[in-house]
């Protein structure tokens, strides 16, 4: 494997997460019996440009097949950061109605939704079945992936976007310099691409190593992402950090050559100081990540030799990878639990076999103790749970397993 930006065959090893299967690979009752295939969890590090990355990649159609049960309307935080980017760029950008949008990866059409309302020109890309979605609400969405053929479709039917956008799918798709190119087509000379992806300061500042799994091919920071633009003649012209999923990095690029904005030189400064081109910093993040893993099994192995009932909040993506990491799996947790209407509930989870359950269930069964598995919104969805009737206690289970409601 070499690095995805650069090229270069020279990886050094970060962090193993082992061999896991594909975080939405989620089980029927029937499919427990059957074999179940994993792929290598390892994290790397290009000693060239800094890129970090998984140093293997599966097949598209793998990760994101037709019936990928993922759908961004049913996360309120993603909603409202989406709202949020729709505003701001609307007037950053003096957007007009007559201006296309397109979303690349647009899931369920959330993002687009914001747009549309505004009066713009919406067009979504969607390999996955979350296209029919879409379409059924109003959103305009082509159910492909994103090429440079479905580009050149794109320019002959609408024309040329003033803004494209890759919400949490801008480091998923496979060969990054080919993919920018692509973007560079479709966007008008003066039109803008914006990306919001896992910041990699934000996964080494809180800890949030189970955002690597396979979807993410790539974890970015700025000097990886400058030289990825260089590429594909565009230049990357400013960069933020976000909140959403956890701590993203929001970046705005354009074609041909531009200056960076003080903000993104002091962002990438900062990077720096973090350590995030540092080696030896990098691997003591993943002997953190190790010990981690440890002192969640044993808290947990410890309440259920108590006879605790333990259940799961949420099964998300992140969740998975923290599961099978750390090997915690029916045995120990007796079920999570999904908000009403997820494709998950009534499946099992990927590798760890555990029942996905309606939220409901949490409530009338009271079990001791819930742990918090998208902790990175751990405060806020305790409150709503606690609101909602529990009684029991919480697990948070990084970056510190910890017990709430003692």
């Amino acid at each position: 494997m070499k690095c995805q930006i650069c090229g270069n065959k020279n990886l050094e090893s970060v962090l193993d997460l082992g061999h896991q299967p594909i975080v939405q690979a989620y089980l029927t009752k029937k499919q427990l019996h059957e074999p179940e295939v994993t792929y290598p969890l390892h994290l790397c590090r290009c000693a060239k440009c800094g890129l970090l990355q998984l140093d293997s990649i599966i097949a598209p159609e793998l990760v994101f097949p037709k019936n990928y049960p993922y759908r961004t309307g049913l996360t309120n935080m993603l909603i409202r950061n989406f709202r949020e980017l729709a505003g701001s760029l609307e007037t950053k950008y003096n957007l007009s109605k007559n201006d296309l949008i397109i979303d690349i990866g647009s899931n369920d059409g959330t993002l687009l939704q914001s747009f549309k309302e505004k009066g713009m020109r919406v067009l979504g890309v969607e390999p996955t079945d979350a296209a029919k979605a879409a379409n059924k609400n109003g959103i305009s969405t082509i159910q492909e992936y994103f090429t440079k053929s479905t580009a050149k479709k794109i320019l002959k039917k609408y024309g040329k976007a003033k803004i494209v956008t890759a919400t949490n799918t801008f480091a998923h798709i496979p060969n990054p310099v080919e993919l920018t190119k692509n973007i560079k087509s479709a966007l008008a000379p003066d039109g803008v691409f914006v990306s919001e992806s896992q910041y990699l300061m934000d996964i080494v500042e809180k800890f949030e190593f189970d955002t690597i799994y396979h979807e993410h091919l790539r974890f970015y920071s700025l000097k990886p992402l400058i030289k990825l633009f260089a590429l594909a003649g565009m230049s990357l012209i400013d960069a933020e950090r976000i909140s959403s999923s956890g701590g993203s990095i929001r970046i705005f690029a354009k074609p041909g050559r531009h200056k960076m904005s003080a903000g993104a030189r002091n962002l990438m400064a900062a990077e720096e100081r973090a350590g995030l081109y540092n080696k030896a910093k990098l691997h003591k993040f993943a002997q953190k990540a190790i010990i981690a893993k440890n002192n969640l099994l044993k808290l947990l192995i410890e309440l259920k030799q108590k006879g605790a009932k333990i259940a799961g909040i949420t099964s998300s993506a992140r969740s998975n990878t923290l599961l099978g990491f750390t090997k915690i799996d029916s045995q120990i947790l007796d079920y999570s639990v999904e908000k009403a209407g997820s494709p998950k509930i009534g499946l099992f989870t990927p590798g760890t076999h555990i029942p996905v359950l309606e939220e409901d269930k949490l409530f009338k069964d009271q079990p001791d103790y819930a742990l918090v598995l998208s902790w990175h919104i751990g405060e806020e969805l305790m409150k709503i749970l606690r609101k909602n009737g529990y009684k029991g206690k919480f697990i948070m289970p990084l970056p510190k397993a910890r017990i709430y409601g003692k």
